[in-house]
Formats: C-alpha cells, sequence, structure tokens
C-alpha cells in the first residue's frame, strides 16, 4: 500500500463528502504540508462531543504530518452564522465571544498536539478590512447563488425575512481560507455551502482552490436531534467524569456504533470485531463500558474512567442511591401532594404528564423501590430519594406551607 493510501485511509473515516477526491490525494502526493483548516464560532462556552467529530480529524491530520490550523471566528460570531436556520440567528456580543474564544483555546489541546496546532482569529484580518474592502468582497457573489443554499431558499420561500448581513457569513468564512491560504478544510455537512464558497474566494484570488472535507453531524443523546448544549443531548468534554459516563452509557446500542465510528480512536478492525461480538450474544453494555472508558481517558485520565465505571456500576448494577444527589424543598399543604406532581416540581420531569408516563413505564423510584401508581400522594413531611429513568435523582422533603 503506497503512502498516499495509507493517509486516505486514515483521514477518510467517517467522512461524509470530499470535493474533489482526486485532488486530495494529488496535493499529499506532493509530499509537503498542507495547511488544513477548521473554524469553529465560539457561540457557546464549552465544546461537546459534537464539536470533536472535526477536531478529532484534525488530529488526524496532525499525525501525518501536517499544519492545523484551528479557526476561532470571533469575527464571525459577531455577524451569526445562518446555517440550517429558519430565522434569522442574533450575533454574539464582542464579551461573549472573547470570554468563549478562551475557553476554547483550552479545550481543544485535550485533543489537539499544542506544539503543532495554530490558533488563529479571523477578525486578525477582518478588522483591517474597510467599508470598500467588503464591498469588493460582496461582488465575488451573486444573490441568486446564495439563493440557492437550501436554508436561504425555504426561507425565502415562505417568506421569512433574510438580513443582508447574513449573505455575508459565507463570504467571510470563504474569505478566511483566502487569508490562510488553506489547502483543506473540514465542516460539518451544514457547512457544504460555506466551504464552497472558500473554494470559489481562493480562485478568484488566483489561488489553488482547498480540498473540502465534510464530516456527519453527531446525533445527541436522543439519537434524533443533533447534539446541542440547547437541546440538552449534549456530552461535555469538560463535565465531571462520572456525569460523562453516565451520559454515554445512557445512548442506546444502536447509537453506540454511531459514536464509535466518529468518536473512537480505535482500529476500524477493532469495532467490527466488538459487532461480531455482540452479535454472538456480549451484552451491548459491556462494549459501551469501553467506550465510555476511552472517552472519559481522553478527557479525564484512566484513573477517573476506571472510577466513573465503578461508580456506574454501584449506581445502576445495585440499585444504589449516590451519595450526592440535589436536595429540593418542596412546600404543600397539608392534604400532601401527588407524586406525579413533585416530579414535576423537583425537576425530574418536565410536565405531570411526563410524570405519569414514566411511572407508568416503571421509570420512576423512591428510595429505591419502583413506584406503581400514578395516583399516589405523598404525605406533608415526606422525605426521600427519588429517581426518574437511570440518571436523575433528588432528595426531596415536603414541607407543610404554613
Amino acid at each position: 500500500m503506497t503512502k498516499v493510501q495509507k493517509a486516505m485511509d486514515l483521514i477518510t473515516r467517517g467522512v461524509d463528502e470530499i470535493l474533489v477526491e482526486a485532488e486530495l490525494k494529488k496535493k499529499l502526493d506532493a509530499d509537503k504540508p498542507l495547511i488544513i483548516k477548521a473554524g469553529f464560532d465560539p457561540t457557546a462556552p464549552d465544546l461537546h462531543l459534537g464539536h470533536t467529530v472535526l477536531i478529532n480529524k484534525l488530529r488526524q491530520f496532525q499525525q501525518l504530518g501536517h499544519k492545523v490550523v484551528f479557526l476561532i471566528g470571533d469575527f464571525t460570531g459577531m455577524i451569526g452564522d445562518p446555517s440550517g436556520k429558519s430565522a434569522t440567528r442574533p450575533p454574539l456580543t464582542r464579551e461573549k465571544i472573547k470570554n468563549n474564544s478562551e475557553t476554547y483555546r483550552q479545550q481543544i489541546f485535550k485533543i489537539l498536539d499544542p506544539n503543532e496546532t495554530e490558533v488563529k482569529f479571523n477578525s486578525t484580518w477582518m478588522n483591517e478590512m474597510g467599508a470598500a474592502d467588503m464591498i469588493r468582497l460582496a461582488s465575488n457573489y451573486t444573490v441568486a447563488r446564495m439563493l440557492e443554499r437550501d436554508d436561504f431558499n425555504k426561507r425565502y420561500k415562505s417568506n421569512q425575512p433574510i438580513a443582508i448581513h447574513e449573505f455575508l457569513y459565507p463570504l467571510v468564512q470563504g474569505y478566511d481560507s483566502v487569508a490562510l491560504g488553506a489547502d483543506v478544510e473540514l465542516g460539518g455537512t451544514d457547512q457544504k455551502f460555506n466551504l464552497l464558497v472558500g473554494r470559489q474566494l481562493q480562485e478568484t484570488h488566483g489561488q489553488t482552490p482547498q480540498v473540502v472535507m465534510t464530516m456527519p453531524i453527531l446525533e445527541g443523546l436522543d439519537g434524533v436531534q443533533k447534539m446541542s448544549k440547547s437541546l440538552g443531548n449534549y456530552v461535555g468534554i469538560n463535565e465531571p467524569a462520572n456525569e460523562m459516563f453516565g451520559k454515554i452509557m445512557s445512548i442506546s446500542d444502536d447509537l453506540m456504533w454511531r459514536y464509535f465510528e466518529l468518536l473512537s480512536f480505535r482500529p476500524l478492525d477493532e469495532i467490527n470485531a466488538f459487532k461480531q461480538d455482540v452479535s454472538q450474544g456480549e451484552n451491548p453494555r459491556d462494549i459501551k463500558f469501553l467506550l465510555a472508558k476511552e472517552i472519559i481517558t481522553r478527557f479525564h485520565d484512566v484513573n477517573s474512567a476506571e472510577a466513573a465505571q465503578a461508580d456506574f456500576t454501584n449506581r445502576f448494577s445495585n440499585n444504589a442511591i449516590p451519595d450526592e444527589i440535589p436536595e429540593v424543598d418542596i412546600n404543600v399543604d397539608t392534604h400532601g401532594m401527588a407524586i406525579s406532581r413533585v416530579l414535576r416540581e423537583s425537576g425530574l420531569v418536565n410536565s405531570i404528564s411526563d410524570g405519569h408516563r414514566m411511572i407508568k413505564q416503571g421509570g420512576v423510584k423512591i428510595d429505591g423501590e419502583r413506584v406503581l401508581d400514578s395516583k399516589q400522594m405523598l404525605n406533608a413531611g415526606f422525605s426521600g430519594a427519588m429517581q426518574v429513568g437511570k440518571r436523575k435523582f433528588a432528595r426531596v422533603t415536603l414541607i407543610i406551607n404554613i
């Protein structure tokens, strides 16, 4: 197998699309370090596992000796990325972007080699642009081409407003590739349009166009919507080890394989062997333990991973209640309160109907004993450890409201 083919086998793992693959092979065949770019707008202070799909790919390029540029979009963040949005996205304040950017710098080096990573901010060159420069940049793209983009097209056809500044976002992201002289740009599948703008702008500026590599969007813990902090289906890479472990163990057995493919550094042959083991009767939970321990070790250490597994096993295999759980006091009258309402008031469920549903499904316990009647009343003065599902706990006390 040639050196280029070996490199292709590594960097194409889990990739959704490469535009254009022949160009990537040609760049690799030149046998010189390539400039690999990926941009992240600092829209929230914490990175989650969904973000690391791209960062893991940057790490693989680093292992092959290429130059990785982690681009923090402090300028584009103030525009607001319209990708996949059905409405105009509010821009962030400069102070918020500054604070979030600093946390990104701290977190990425849990994966990337700090000595081989160049962190850049696109405000470095965009702040130097005057109004005339921005107009010249805008002249490189037509409104018709912008409206070919799926989210813009849908909003236009449904008479949803599109602000002019939203058209500037893909242009600025594309110009970042010009400023960096990028050979390859990585992004999620929702970024394809923006990445292709970069190719065109590089050609316009006399540069060899970058290769575009799109990565799949990682589903969140629910297995349906993309991982997002706002949706609450995320695993933050700065979260405590026990919390990360419990969240990863909560994913479905089917979703586990998706996480192995996009998040694990294990060889594909080894992952396929795990699949074979499960098909022959091995408990998927034991394979999921390996995934959770690998990820916890990456963002904490091996001792934390071992301790998190022991804690998880103790809590859920032995029906034990964690030592540290939230304590909630609820004011009630002398008649007490229905258990479904207690669940809502304590924050363990979102609504009384959710409480009824979880009880009906057998997912509610008090002091380790399963609750069977959703109409059960808890008397004033009640105090006990309540559990919903596998990971939600609270020590609840009902206090008479005098």
